[in-house]
C-alpha cells in the first residue's frame, strides 16, 4: 500500500503516517504526530504536534489539529490531540491539545465535526458523536455517545453531556445535560427525550416509555430533580438499565442538572 503526499505539502521527517495516506498540496504536518491507516489529509489543513489521528479519517482544507490550548496556564508541556477512527474532522474545524490537568483533548470514533467548530482544551467527544457547523465546546467539556449538537451550540467549561442527548441551534449549556434529553430554547431547557435518535439506534418501545416516564417525574412533575427521582424509584421496583443509567448520571452531576 502506497503513501501519496503532493509534492506541495510539508511533512516532517519524523512524523509517523500510516500505509494508504493520502496527504493534499500545502498540507502542514509536524514531526511528534501520527497518521494512520487509509486517512485523508486534505489541502490545507494542518496537523500539529501532539496529534494523533485514526485509521481512516478525513481532515478537510484549514482545520488544524493539535494547536496549543487557548490557557494561559499552559506552559508548553507535552500533551496530545487524539482522533479516532473515521472520524471527520471539517473545514476550519480547531481541535486543541490538552494540559496538564488531563494531557489529551479526545475525538472518538465515527464522529463528524462540521465546519468552524471548535474543541477546546482538556475535552473529550464520545463516539457517533455529530458537531454541526459552529458549534464550540470549551475547555474540560465531556460529551458523551452518540450526541447531536445544532449548528452554534454552545458549551461552557466543565459541563458534560449525557449519551445519545440532542441539544438545538443556538443554545447555550451552562450545566450538565442528562442522557436522552432533548435540550432547546434560550435559556436552554429539557423539551423532551430524544425519542427519534432513540428508535434509529434500536432502542425498545418499552425502554423509550420508561425514559420518558423518569423526565416526567424528574422535569416536568412541580417536584425537584432530586425528589421527582425519588417518586420515580418509589414507584418502580425494577428500574431499567437505561433509567438507571440516567438517574446515575444526574446523581454525579457537579454543576447541576439543565431541567
Amino acid at each position: 500500500m502506497s503513501v501519496e503526499i503532493h509534492p506541495l505539502a510539508s511533512v516532517a521527517p519524523g512524523a509517523k503516517i500510516g500505509t494508504n495516506v493520502n496527504i493534499g498540496p500545502f498540507a502542514v504536518i509536524e514531526s511528534d504526530t501520527e497518521i494512520g491507516d487509509g486517512s485523508t489529509i486534505h489541502a490545507h489543513a494542518t496537523i500539529l504536534n501532539g496529534s494523533r489521528i485514526g485509521q481512516e479519517c478525513a481532515i478537510f482544507p484549514g482545520a488544524v489539529i493539535g494547536a496549543v490550548p487557548q490557557d494561559l496556564k499552559f506552559k508548553g508541556e507535552q500533551t496530545f490531540a487524539i482522533i479516532g477512527e473515521r472520524s471527520v474532522i471539517r473545514e476550519c474545524a480547531t481541535i486543541n491539545r490538552g494540559t496538564e490537568a488531563t494531557g489529551r483533548a479526545i475525538i472518538g470514533k465515527d464522529c463528524l465535526i462540521m465546519a468552524y467548530c471548535h474543541v477546546a482544551h482538556d475535552c473529550t467527544v464520545g463516539d457517533h458523536v455529530v458537531m454541526s457547523n459552529v458549534s464550540q465546546l470549551a475547555g474540560h467539556v465531556t460529551i458523551g455517545n452518540w450526541v447531536i449538537l445544532g449548528g452554534l451550540a454552545k458549551i461552557i467549561q466543565f459541563c458534560s453531556v449525557g449519551d445519545h442527548a440532542m441539544i438545538g441551534a443556538d443554545c447555550k449549556v451552562t450545566k450538565d445535560v442528562a442522557p436522552y434529553a432533548l435540550i432547546g430554547r434560550e435559556p436552554a431547557k429539557v423539551e423532551g427525550v430524544n425519542k427519534i435518535g432513540l428508535r434509529r439506534r434500536g432502542f425498545s418501545n418499552q425502554a423509550i416509555d420508561a425514559i420518558q416516564e423518569l423526565y416526567s417525574a424528574v422535569f416536568f412533575s412541580g417536584m425537584n430533580t432530586t425528589d421527582g427521582m425519588e417518586e420515580y424509584e418509589r414507584l418502580h421496583e425494577n428500574v431499567l438499565s437505561e433509567v438507571q443509567a440516567c438517574i446515575s448520571f444526574i446523581r454525579s452531576s457537579q454543576k447541576g442538572i439543565i431541567r
